[in-house]
């Protein structure tokens, strides 16, 4: 007995299939500023920005992304799959359940800025500018001054407790 293939059928599945194995593929571009940063995804080291980066992981699953670049901080950070709906499998998903779950996707890019790293020294405190003034007036001038150099980021908040502490002690 001849094989009859009804060919309207055979074409029905033939997409069927295409759309789920394509379903289940999401990417996005990562970027950095500056460019050329050295780029890590869960743990591996995959190259440089701008990166393309494709998974099949499911939705709302998690990427961890680590940036580094000399002169910049170590950014680490994550992207999640849950920002945009995917078409194809949301359709293959009315068909045959399993596509619902890469019915989410990545956005389509990603830029993510590096801060400039801030060296760690610690600027002098100038020195009382009359020896005939009060020592509480000098001490809190002095506090003052202290307190905005911490209030502008130029000294840390452990440098600022220990100078504050010297002047306290004084007699």
């Amino acid at each position: 007995m001849p094989l009859r293939v009804n060919f309207p059928q055979a074409v029905s599945y033939f997409f069927a299939s295409c759309m789920l194995f394509t379903s289940c593929v999401s990417s996005t571009v990562i970027r950095s500023y500056p460019e050329g940063a050295d780029l890590r995804i869960d743990g591996v080291d995959v190259g440089k920005t701008p990166y393309r980066y494709e998974d099949n992981k499911i939705t709302f699953s998690t990427t961890d992304i680590r940036l580094s670049a000399e002169g910049y901080r170590t950014l680490n950070t994550s992207i999640s799959k849950d920002e945009e709906v995917d078409v194809v499998p949301a359709v293959a998903g009315f068909f045959v359940l399993i596509p619902w779950l890469w019915v989410m996707k990545y956005k389509s890019n990603y830029t993510f800025d590096l801060k400039p790293e801030t060296p760690a020294v610690t600027p002098p405190l100038k020195a009382p500018t009359s020896v005939d003034a009060p020592a509480i007036s000098s001490k809190s001038d002095r506090l003052r001054e202290l307190k905005s150099l911490l209030d502008e980021g130029l000294i840390t908040q452990t440098d600022y407790d220990l100078q504050k502490k010297k002047i306290l002690e004084e007699q």
